[in-house]
Order: C-alpha cells, then sequence, then structure tokens
C-alpha cells in the first residue's frame, strides 16, 4: 500500500503548539497551507529537540557560506504566537524524525513518520535523524519551509516547550498546580 502523504511545500504556517494544561500537554507539529492542515503528535523532548538540530542545520548553512541569506533573529513578520488551527485532529503519533535541507529551493525539510511499536520497545526521542527506509510507513507528514520561517519555528517551538510547569528550586522537578513533594536525594 502506498503511503499517505501530507505534503506542505511553501506552508502558509508550520508551528509546534499544546493542547491541555502543563502537566497534561500534547504537543503537535502542525503545518497548513489554505484551508488543509496536519497535525502530528510530538512528545516534549522531540520538540525540543526537533527546534535544536533546525537550529544547528541553519548555523552550519552560515558556516558553510553556501551563500545563502539565513537570518539571526525571526522576522518580525514571522513571529507566530497563535494558537494551533482548531480543531487539531491528530494524523498519527510521531515516532521517527528526518531532517534536510533542499539546496534548490533553500528550504529545511521536516519528514516525520508514525510511531510504530513494534519498531523498539520505547520509542527514542533523540532518534531525529533515523533512517525510515528500512520499513514502508502507512503515512507520513512532509513540509518544507524557508530559511526565515524555520527561525520564527526554532522560536516559538522553544517557548512551547518552555511554558510548561515551572520547576522545583530544590530538586529540579516539575511542580504541579497541587503542589510537589521534593524526591529525596538519592532519587535525584
Amino acid at each position: 500500500m502506498p503511503t499517505l502523504v501530507h505534503e506542505f511545500d511553501w506552508p502558509d504556517r508550520v508551528v509546534v503548539g499544546t493542547v491541555g494544561r502543563p502537566g497534561s500537554r500534547t504537543f503537535y507539529l502542525q503545518a497548513r497551507t489554505g484551508n488543509r492542515t496536519a497535525s502530528v503528535a510530538l512528545e516534549k523532548e522531540q520538540s525540543a529537540l526537533l527546534a535544536e538540530k533546525v537550529d544547528a542545520l541553519l548555523g552550519e548553512l552560515v558556516s558553510a557560506g553556501a551563500g545563502i541569506s539565513v537570518p539571526t533573529e525571526t522576522p518580525a513578520e514571522l513571529v507566530d504566537d497563535d494558537p494551533l488551527d482548531q480543531p487539531v485532529e491528530e494524523q498519527f503519533r510521531t515516532g521517527l524524525i528526518r531532517l534536510g535541507w533542499d539546496p534548490t529551493t533553500s528550504q529545511v525539510i521536516i519528514e516525520a513518520y508514525p510511531y510504530a511499536p513494534d519498531d523498539q520497545d520505547d520509542p527514542d526521542p533523540d532518534d531525529v535523524l533515523a533512517d525510515p527506509e528500512s520499513a514502508e510507513p502507512s503515512e507520513m507528514l512532509l513540509v518544507r519551509m524557508p530559511v526565515g520561517t524555520a527561525r520564527a519555528f526554532i522560536e516559538r517551538t522553544r517557548r512551547v516547550v518552555g511554558a510548561g510547569r515551572p520547576a522545583c528550586p530544590m530538586c529540579g522537578r516539575p511542580v504541579d498546580e497541587d503542589g510537589h513533594v521534593c524526591a529525596p536525594p538519592d532519587e535525584l
């Protein structure tokens, strides 16, 4: 069966956002072109690592002197603080993510593939640059975005990830709304 590809080339919007309250949020990578939207669920750690890897890719492009003008700051017109487009309908829960660069269009490429529980027992959020070619996925999200949009994506993703529960000043673990009991030192 051929792979169903949710493809967004030069999307109107590509963001990481959440649904739910801190401590029980679900993270989504959402892309939109016109009236067509796709949302795939991510882990918080995957979201943070994806922003880090996109930032590293942009840094490599600057260092390589590839002749690409990569903004160091997010262009003001690309700042996106709006909530996720509603309704958020999850296409799949992301397992593997592949990141790339298309020099012909000067676009950052994100490919997200569904989590396949039979591939491994626990998904590794650090497996951002994995090789999904080993098995034919049922569907995937393919996003191609220009470098300015990628810079805005990084900034927003970092804000969203950092907007969770505050850390306990004593043990560093997240504090819930109804309180927190620090773990014994041998459990930290």
